[in-house]
């Protein structure tokens, strides 16, 4: 019986330090956003969205074949105020379109800066970025880890490039996933698409193709 019990008791031990450390990061996380939030930074939540283009021009590809269809990638920023008045970006991501905007970054901390003055911007981290932390910096306590640069898909946002103006980087660690509120946001956007398609469609015919496609500033806005 006991050899049955040991490796059960040591699942379920290595399971809760497991969820201990997701706990802890969490609360880390929510620690230090009230500290800058108490200090005046207003929150900004940056980050960008995967769409494809099937769900904007409503094709059906539901008969079996599968085709490819590209995906679109909608740099976002929103608050408490509501979306950030920005020049929002959309990028075509496919194997043949992975740069990087370098600049990208740096004029949305001007742009929210002239705005909201100082602001926390928490940028939600990528997994494979989480897995690659030394595990030291995700087990400490204490201290929130900052990573040098977070990487999304279309720009690399640096802390020093935030502090230049004024502005702090937040982490958001993928445990805390949920406490994004762009992703309910953008999911909820994703079904009001599908369920209200007519009303932001325009449909182009011409003497080959007939399509349709959704003005995205009627969306934002």
């Amino acid at each position: 019986m006991p050899r049955f019990a040991s490796p059960l008791l040591r699942n379920v031990i290595i399971r809760s330090q497991f969820d201990g450390i997701k706990r802890k990061q969490c609360l880390q996380y929510l620690k230090t956003l009230r500290t800058l939030q108490y200090d005046g930074f207003k929150t900004v939540y940056f980050g960008e969205t995967n769409i494809s283009e099937s769900l904007v021009t409503g094709e059906d590809i539901s008969d079996g074949y599968f085709i490819q269809t590209p995906t679109w990638c909608i740099v976002h920023a929103a608050g408490s105020q509501g979306w950030v008045p920005w020049k929002y970006r959309m990028f075509l991501r496919d194997e043949l379109c992975i740069k990087q905007e370098d600049s990208l970054f740096s004029e949305f901390c001007d742009v929210v800066r002239k705005v909201y003055g100082k602001c926390v911007i928490v940028v939600k981290e990528r997994r494979q970025q989480e897995e690659q932390r030394p595990k030291e910096d995700r087990e400490a306590e204490g201290q929130f880890y900052i990573p040098t640069v977070i990487n999304l898909a279309s720009i690399a946002c640096c802390p020093e490039v935030a502090k230049s103006y004024g502005h702090e980087l937040l982490s958001l660690p993928s445990p805390c996933n949920y406490l994004n509120p762009l992703d309910s946001a953008w999911s909820s956007l994703k079904w009001f698409i599908i369920n209200n398609r007519k009303e932001f469609c325009l449909q182009s015919i011409d003497s080959v193709y007939s399509y349709e496609c959704i003005l995205f500033s009627s969306l934002i806005s």
